[in-house]
């Protein structure tokens, strides 16, 4: 079941959070993840917030800020599982454009919004990790 964050579910979140830049970017220092934990942590109860509930918890969770995905966090036992997907169709109901920034290396991740209707919109390094991303737009087909 998808349903807006309530701040009870902060803590499950954050775990989900660092466990998931963690396994899906090691070309990035994990150093780099824990270091900006508390700084997210902050953030995460003023964001547009979706969750994953499920009877086993909080099985992912996308987080909005207006159009723009801030990113789509899943598990790494439950990748696969359509979760992203169904967080994605979520943010896509109420909006006409989505935009989202997503590292060239994590070629996982492109294939993903590619498949979802987004398209490579510009390539730009991101000045905290020095890696290359790709800024990716989706736009709601007009009928």
């Amino acid at each position: 079941m998808i349903r807006k964050f309530r701040n009870e579910d902060l803590e499950q979140i954050m775990q989900l959070w660092l466990q998931s830049n963690i396994q899906a970017h090691g070309f990035i220092e994990k150093t780099y993840w824990k270091s900006h934990y508390s700084e997210v942590r902050k953030m995460m109860p003023e964001g547009e917030i979706y969750v994953f509930d499920s009877e086993d918890g909080i099985l992912g969770f996308l987080g909005l800020q207006e159009d723009y995905i801030a990113g789509i966090f899943v598990g790494e036992n439950n990748r696969g599982r359509g979760i992203g997907k169904h967080l994605l169709q979520c943010a896509k109901q109420n909006r006409d454009s989505l935009s989202l920034h997503v590292y060239l290396k994590n070629e996982r991740a492109v294939r993903f919004y590619e498949k979802e209707g987004f398209h490579i919109a510009g390539e730009q390094t991101d000045i905290e990790t020095g890696e290359q991303e790709y800024l990716m737009e989706w736009k709601k087909k007009v009928l």
